[in-house]
């Protein structure tokens, strides 16, 4: 009988690694049904979706409209696993959803893998308790998790980051600069507000603000805006109308913009990793509610919110916080760097140092390894764990 799993992913990164999950495990044994909630990338991966992670990651909808959002696809996670009975579940960062999820896979009897970890470096580290008593394997991607897990008494294994699976390093004879170039502008500076819908309320004009004063101080200058595949062009547009600013936005080439770039302003989150492994000089903005802010400033204990900065270990990319996020702030930045050529090298190199951190390519199939294995498909595991 065919191995049954659900697996899911509640944002746009997730939906990635998940997709290059179900997509390398399925080279080795394609008759294992996949069911979950993720995004376009898992169900070209094959997997039949119960909800489209777009739809989940609406921030913007007003509270009460988007808890019961999340209740009604919890409540369909927990129906499949009942109905349905999967041999595995399959959890993807997004922990206050995923935990609870993991308690009611416990419930069922179903065992529980999870792959990208909750932050709990940064903080509430006492949800490592809770992972002890819900997951049945921890699988972590940055380097310092493993031995967090490990002396916790939690089944671990890093398998280095995902995203060196997907993010290539092209040659730059290979980019193409001409295409996004206006006349009389040669400087490319990227812009990406997000991947959320809150995100882009509380960025979006302040980056074009920002851009405005730039233009002032460079003419040759032309932005571009990557769209994260959770936020839509009519999404962004209102924040556009009445501005004139020399701006493209584009759709679907991510990692070749922030490559061609000069410099990349983005949002807090996987794409400051994004932008290190591709070496692109890189300032960091993040801001969120007041509240939300508050209670950050007393229970997070890392100095940094940038990946890159983290697994650094040090400030690599500037990173304006809350009340820094202003428009002369992100323009002096950018400029400072733009008119430092030995800071924009020194950012390379120590970006390069980062990317040699994440460990190397193929984490995909060590993580398609232990869910074989879990599977009790050990040939199979076996076999997938030599693809890198």
């Amino acid at each position: 009988m065919a191995k049954r799993v659900l697996i899911i992913a509640g944002e746009a990164s997730g939906d990635l690694y998940g997709a290059n999950l179900v997509k390398t495990i399925r080279t080795v044994d394609p008759s294992i049904i996949f069911r979950g909630v993720g995004g376009r990338h898992m169900r070209a991966a094959g997997v039949r979706l119960l909800w489209d992670v777009a739809q989940l990651a609406v921030v913007g909808l007003p509270g009460v409209g988007r808890l019961v959002t999340i209740l009604k696809v919890f409540r369909m996670a927990s129906e499949i696993m009942r109905s349905w009975r999967p041999d595995l579940v399959i959890l993807i960062d997004y922990p206050e959803f995923n935990l609870q999820l993991a308690r009611k896979a416990k419930q069922f009897g179903i065992r529980v893998l999870y792959y990208i970890s909750p932050q709990i470096w940064a903080w509430r580290p006492g949800r490592i308790r809770t992972i002890r008593n819900r997951v049945d394997r921890m699988v972590v991607v940055l380097p310092f998790e493993e031995a967090i897990y490990r002396q916790a008494g939690v089944k671990v294994s890093f398998v280095g980051h995902p995203l060196l699976d997907v993010v290539r390093v092209r040659n730059r004879r290979e980019l193409s600069r001409s295409r996004y170039l206006q006349p009389g502008g040669d400087l490319l500076v990227g812009l990406l507000p997000g991947s959320r819908f809150s995100e882009l309320s509380k960025l979006m004009s302040v980056m074009l603000d920002a851009a405005a004063i730039m233009v002032e101080r460079l003419p040759r200058i032309h932005f571009l805006m990557p769209l994260a595949p959770t936020i839509q062009r009519e999404q962004v547009e209102p924040y556009l109308r009445g501005r004139v600013l020399p701006l493209t936005l584009v759709e679907h080439d991510t990692y070749e913009i922030i490559q061609i770039c000069g410099i990349i302003v983005a949002a807090s989150g996987t794409v400051t990793l994004e932008t290190a492994i591709l070496g692109t000089p890189l300032v960091v903005v993040y801001k969120v509610s007041p509240l939300t802010y508050w209670l950050g400033k007393r229970l997070i204990r890392i100095k940094h919110v940038a990946l890159a900065n983290i697994v650094a270990g040090e400030t690599i990319a500037p990173e304006l916080i809350q009340h820094d996020v202003t428009p002369e702030r992100i323009a002096q930045e950018v400029v400072n760097i733009l008119d430092d050529a030995e800071r924009q090298e020194w950012m390379r190199q120590r970006f390069a140092d980062v990317r040699k951190k994440l460990g190397s390519p193929g984490a995909s199939a060590r993580a398609a390894a232990i869910v074989l294995d879990m599977l009790g498909k050990v040939e199979s595991a076996s076999a997938t764990s030599g693809l890198d």
